[in-house]
């Protein structure tokens, strides 16, 4: 990785993709200090540590907490993908004809998951401001009245189309996926601050006789860390190779021939798509905790929709699984793909080119995405129970959600580099070839 980065550092244009992405993080991390005005931001501490605080601040990058413009982050554009992408599965027959209409149907999906972020942004804005301002005595809000609250909620909505619009930029001139960059970017500039509150409370908090328990812990901690770390890489870079094999000799390429398939196909997209669709109904509960607070169906709701229960654990888990499924037949279409190796000339060993070729790979992706969903489920519910039976604090919880982001980002921005840098020696490659054609053409006139 090592090597990779400081290769990547002697070609100018991988050079300009890596500072332009660091610039555009660095716009995004000041935004995350710019309070909106006529909030009192110091009221959120009381509950800075509370569930829906902590998966909000996933995607804001700890800009709820200061109430900043990217209070909301890019949460609600990652709920309107998920309402979007599921449209497409035969509900909307506009929706299915534009996914199948290539780069010009793609492009009014992309408008149609803008203008539904617009909406999502904006009732949920209003309704996390109204649902903080009437928790207890907390008077988030200085004058809770019905313009201030259209005031915040336009400008947390202005702030969350700015934020989709950076990730744009990262995607189109930067480096990875730009809306997973910015959730990166947000939970590396936190871990400071979480390794910090670790250490205080078990260690500079704890009594003399404790010190050493608290020290044991941390380390303990720690290396629990480093543990998941490798064993997430691990399995995030495990891939089944299917062989292929081509009927013109001219395409042949050699007996080496596979089509690589991860194991985790849908990458870490069904761990941000679970947080973010759970914490949605996290944030219309708290518009009704004033008034039915005490009520029998919102504390099951709350129970349900909160991570840091056993029941919404469970419920996180299950939607990781069902988005791990949806997304991986999402990337790896089987009917695309059957269609592509047909026109290619090429086909699986033992496999009918068609319809037994679909069959194939849409049997292959249901065993690949069991395992996957298994891998992600285990790695964000572990730490959720262990924080829920041992009572650690809830940003802990969240650890194996962030590792997951943290890695699987990691993961795809070094696999770009290293493309970007072979695509540079094969460009290098067919230029001083064409050099050499052209020095010899000379030598022949002559």
């Amino acid at each position: 990785m090592i090597s990779t980065i400081s290769n990547a550092f002697k070609s100018r244009e991988i050079r300009n993709k890596i500072f332009f992405t660091l610039f555009v993080l660095v716009v995004y991390r000041l935004g995350c200090y710019i309070t909106v005005p006529g909030v009192n931001a110091r009221a959120l501490q009381a509950v800075a540590s509370s569930g829906l605080v902590n998966v909000l601040n996933i995607f804001s990058g700890g800009g709820l907490t200061n109430y900043s413009l990217f209070a909301m982050g890019v949460s609600p554009f990652v709920t309107a993908q998920i309402v979007v992408q599921l449209l497409q599965m035969d509900i909307v027959p506009r929706f299915v004809e534009w996914s199948k209409q290539g780069d010009v149907g793609r492009r009014k999906l992309n408008q149609a998951t803008r203008y539904l972020t617009i909406v999502l942004a904006f009732v949920q804005s209003i309704g996390i401001t109204a649902g903080f301002n009437a928790l207890g005595q907390m008077h988030l809000v200085k004058t809770p009245n019905a313009q201030t609250f259209i005031m915040i909620g336009v400008l947390l909505t202005a702030g969350t189309m700015f934020a989709t619009w950076l990730g744009d930029m990262i995607t189109q001139r930067g480096l990875g996926n730009g809306v997973s960059m910015l959730i990166f970017a947000g939970i590396v500039a936190r871990t400071p601050v979480g390794l910090q509150q670790l250490w205080q409370e078990n260690v500079s908090n704890a009594a003399k006789g404790q010190i050493w328990q608290g020290v044991l812990f941390v380390a303990a901690v720690l290396i629990l860390v480093i543990i998941i770390i490798i064993f997430v890489t691990w399995v995030q870079q495990a891939e089944r190779r299917i062989p292929i094999q081509y009927t013109r000799r001219a395409t042949t390429s050699g007996s080496g021939s596979y089509l690589p398939l991860k194991v985790n196909v849908a990458g870490v997209i069904p761990v941000i798509f679970a947080s973010s669709l759970i914490s949605t109904p996290q944030t219309i509960l708290l518009a009704f905790q004033k008034t039915h607070g005490d009520d029998g169906w919102y504390q099951v709701m709350s129970k349900i929709f909160n991570m840091q229960t056993t029941e919404g654990a469970v419920l996180y888990t299950v939607l990781i699984v069902l988005f791990t499924f949806f997304y991986a037949f999402v990337q790896v279409n089987p009917e695309k793909l059957s269609e592509n190796l047909q026109k290619q000339g090429s086909y699986i060993p033992s496999v009918w080119p068609g319809h037994d070729t679909q069959e194939f790979v849409s049997r292959l992706l249901m065993r690949l995405s069991t395992v996957g969903s298994l891998f992600l489920g285990l790695v964000a519910l572990i730490p959720l129970l262990a924080s829920d039976i041992w009572g650690l604090d809830e940003s802990i919880g969240l650890g194996g959600t962030s590792l997951l982001i943290i890695v699987g980002v990691a993961i795809d921005i070094i696999r770009q580099l290293d493309g970007l840098m072979m695509k540079r020696q094969y460009v290098g490659f067919i230029a001083d070839d064409q050099l050499n054609e052209h020095e010899e053409a000379e030598k022949q006139e002559d």
